[in-house]
């Protein structure tokens, strides 16, 4: 099979999967376009951040960075910490993301909550190429978002509207997510141990908080149980 049609196969396959990130990048990236836009930036700044940075809520927060004091460490040192929890979907896709050449570069590069979520999850076509798939996934959530903020810093403007509420698009999809992998797991193990672990972590540290510890806690549980549950589903294969 050619290389082109590894590709148009493989970005047929990843799009339907995009789709309900559409929906919520879209709108949410014309909110950060649109709120540059009233914090006095043209649109060069979202739709050129959105780009390069691609991390939503960091390039928020790079709003009131770009219009404080000059301070990098502060800023590497918030950076680090808003997205401190793509070090372990890192540790997550290594096996997946070995062996596709120069297309990890990108998918590194590009690793967002809800591609990681798709790639990790996903169930791939068979005869389609797991690199490709993965890189279009990502190159497709990647545009959405900068579409967004492009559009949101060019008409910001003229566009009035209430975006209450519209982050609970990525909420929904989350829990869509989540359901579907529950149902395509006959064990159950590895869901109650990170709901029961980010229950905890919210009850100790609260909900602006929990994400670093409930990863470092259900890292640590999964691993110890690691050759049991492994066992386990090879005994029912």
């Amino acid at each position: 099979m050619s290389t082109r049609v590894e590709m148009k196969s493989a970005l047929k396959a990843a799009f339907p999967h995009t789709i309900p990130i559409f929906a919520g990048f879209w709108f949410l990236g014309m909110t950060y376009g649109i709120y540059m836009n009233v914090s006095g930036f043209s649109f060069w700044y979202p739709m050129l951040m959105s780009l390069t940075i691609f991390a939503g809520s960091v390039e928020f927060v790079a709003v009131n960075l770009l219009l404080g004091a000059f301070n990098p460490l502060q800023a590497l040192a918030m950076t680090l910490m808003i997205n401190a929890r793509h070090l372990f979907y890192g540790i997550s896709m290594l096996d997946k993301y070995r062996g596709n050449g120069l297309k990890d570069i990108y998918l590194i590069f590009g690793m967002c909550d809800e591609s990681f979520s798709i790639n990790y999850t996903a169930d791939i076509p068979e005869g389609v190429d797991r690199g490709w798939f993965m890189f279009f996934v990502t190159l497709l959530n990647h545009f959405y978002w900068f579409f967004g903020a492009t559009l949101g810093g060019i008409f910001g403007s003229l566009i009035h509207f209430n975006t209450e509420g519209l982050d609970f698009v990525m909420t929904a999809m989350f829990v869509v997510i989540f359901m579907e992998q529950w149902m395509k797991e006959k064990n159950h193990t590895s869901a109650f141990v990170g709901i029961g672990i980010s229950l905890l972590c919210l009850i100790a540290f609260g909900s602006d908080n929990f994400i670093i510890p409930a990863m470092i806690g259900i890292l640590g549980v999964l691993t110890f149980f690691r050759k049991p549950l492994q066992a386990e589903k090879r005994g029912r294969l």
